[in-house]
């Protein structure tokens, strides 16, 4: 099987489904010898700034000298993105042998838990000193969950998303996340909601809350830009100085100079565009905050998408301003949220986006709202 024929199969309907619990995904570790078993884990849950905290924790845990493993979602472009060994994309072939040896298990998987049985194996087969490992949807039945043990659970921002499945306050929330902790293993969070409390005194795990300061010498030499990311860094510091005192300042500082987040208020200067995945309302109000603070007097040119559980109305309140320049995106994918129900809430007027449109450098252009908008787009 080619890497094609595995996307294909791998976004089929019969895969492309959420449907939470660690029966299925555990069943068929056993099957492979329970990979997850022999690796050591960083293990990462939150509604906001998951993928952040990760990419900065890999980046400088491999300049240290650790072979790291990173497991991320949603990929952008290429399912390959989600998987990586010191920095780089699992190669394509080995993404495919990968998908047809867990294929052949006679156990039907979500799209989600295949792609995490083979993180489990290739990180195991190549050796991998750390994984730092991104939860998908909530924490306590997300797929990652099935580890054992970890290092260490970070615990990122928490906010009103998934609330169909997660639940509809931020304490529900929060309990869903607080799942990843782990006996006697220590917990890192800047939320103090009573869920998370609970859980790491129930499992006698050492909660350590951090508090949103950075040295400026850290938030200058750190390569994401986003006043948001502050409070990332600061758990991403606690972090490396609980964990491995060994690092010293130098490689944090050289490892926060090469982290690469795509997609996350990423700006290109020769285009005048900002591309940012933010896709809820927190989310959202940092990329205005955000706005506000780095380009306060640019006319703003908007081209906005999201899927239909969103609460896309509160995202468009929060983001636009009398006067901007927006469009509405419909993109192609299956629960995207159509053209006439975003302009019936969107609080100013709004086009539909074509390829007619040009985003060109005269205005501050912001892509927005949805992962999976930003990836079928041509720039």
């Amino acid at each position: 099987m080619d890497y094609n024929n595995a996307i294909t199969k791998l976004g089929s309907r019969g895969m492309f489904y959420i449907e939470l619990g660690l029966d299925r995904i555990q069943k068929a570790l056993n099957i492979l010898g329970n990979p997850q078993d022999d690796l050591k884990y960083i293990h990462v849950a939150g509604t906001n700034g998951k993928g952040s905290v990760c990419t900065m924790l890999e980046s400088i845990l491999r300049n240290a000298g650790y072979k790291t493993g990173l497991y991320t979602s949603p990929h952008i472009f290429e399912y390959t993105e989600r998987i990586k060994i010191n920095g780089i994309d699992i190669p394509k072939e080995d993404f495919a042998e990968l998908f047809e040896e867990v294929s052949k298990i006679n156990i039907h998987l979500t799209e989600f838990e295949v792609l995490t049985v083979m993180m489990f194996l290739y990180f195991k087969r190549n050796n991998v000193d750390i994984v730092i490992l991104e939860t998908g949807l909530g924490g306590r039945f997300d797929a990652t969950n099935v580890i054992k043990t970890n290092l260490c659970s970070v615990i990122t921002q928490i906010d009103l998303d998934h609330t169909e499945r997660l639940g509809e306050t931020k304490e529900k929330i929060a309990y869903e996340k607080a799942g990843i902790i782990k006996p006697n293993c220590p917990v890192i969070t800047s939320m103090g909601y009573e869920a998370i409390r609970d859980r790491a005194d129930e499992l006698n795990a050492m909660l350590i809350f951090v508090s949103p300061f950075v040295p400026s010498e850290f938030v200058d030499t750190l390569a994401l830009k986003g006043l948001h990311q502050i409070e990332n860094l600061a758990l991403v510091l606690t972090v490396i100085n609980y964990l491995f005192k060994d690092i010293d300042e130098n490689t944090i500082k050289e490892g926060l100079k090469q982290v690469k987040n795509p997609c996350r208020f990423e700006y290109f200067k020769d285009k005048n565009l900002i591309i940012d995945a933010s896709h809820n309302p927190n989310g959202i109000l940092a990329l205005r905050n955000n706005l506000d603070y780095y380009f306060p007097n640019e006319k703003r040119r908007f081209v906005f998408g999201c899927l239909k559980n969103k609460d896309y109305s509160k995202m468009m309140d929060i983001l636009f301003r009398e006067g901007d320049e927006i469009y509405l995106n419909e993109f192609d994918y299956p629960n995207a949220c159509p053209f006439n129900i975003l302009s019936e809430k969107c609080p100013q007027k709004a086009l539909p986006y074509t390829d007619k449109v040009k985003l060109t450098p005269d205005k501050l252009n912001i892509i927005c709202g949805s992962f999976y908008m930003i990836g079928k787009l041509e720039i």
